[in-house]
């Protein structure tokens, strides 16, 4: 599986732009937000940017918790995740700095599977993302792909020819 993290300077907009891919996109994709800086305000963490990213990974607290206690003596290696289990994660950014912050995060991160960032509209971008992710043979490449092709989106000209559409079908044109 990949998994997908949406990082927003705000952590509204984070919240809503994961509800809306959620929505009309998957449910069934590990989506995850970083939004906003330390205090909650407008900017983005790397650290929380990176606790995203291992949770999209699907790298749970216990998890981690466990491999504290492996190199602190404990043998008990049966309950950490093995390589198969840990997913690749596509990260979506909605500005610049975003991006800065997310290449940091990427470096903080313990995960050996693959993060990428997807040069896409973070809306657009994160719901083609989660729609492709929820296959199963998705890749970190096909998920960004997706996430990619979303730049090629004109809102504008859908909606004239959706519109013209659904007035010439009325009129039996």
């Amino acid at each position: 599986m990949v998994g997908v993290v949406v990082v927003s300077h705000s952590p509204r907009a984070a919240k809503g732009i994961r509800d809306i891919a959620v929505e009309m996109g998957s449910s069934d994709t590990r989506i995850v937000v970083a939004g906003g800086d330390v205090s909650g305000g407008i900017g983005t963490d790397p650290n929380a940017i990176a606790e995203a990213i291992t949770e999209a990974a699907g790298v749970s607290d216990d998890h981690r918790t466990q491999e504290n206690n492996t190199e602190a003596g404990s043998t008990d290696e049966d309950d950490n995740p093995t390589q198969d289990e840990v997913d690749d994660v596509v990260l979506l950014v909605d500005l610049g700095s975003a991006v800065m912050n997310a290449e940091l995060a990427i470096e903080m991160t313990t995960i050996d599977n693959t993060v990428r960032i997807a040069d896409a509209p973070v809306l657009e971008g994160a719901l083609n993302a989660t729609v492709e992710a929820s296959s199963s043979k998705a890749t970190v490449e096909s998920v960004v792909a997706a996430a990619e092709d979303a730049r090629e989106y004109s809102k504008v000209d859908w909606v004239k020819r959706y519109c013209v559409a659904i007035v010439k079908s009325s009129r039996g044109l």
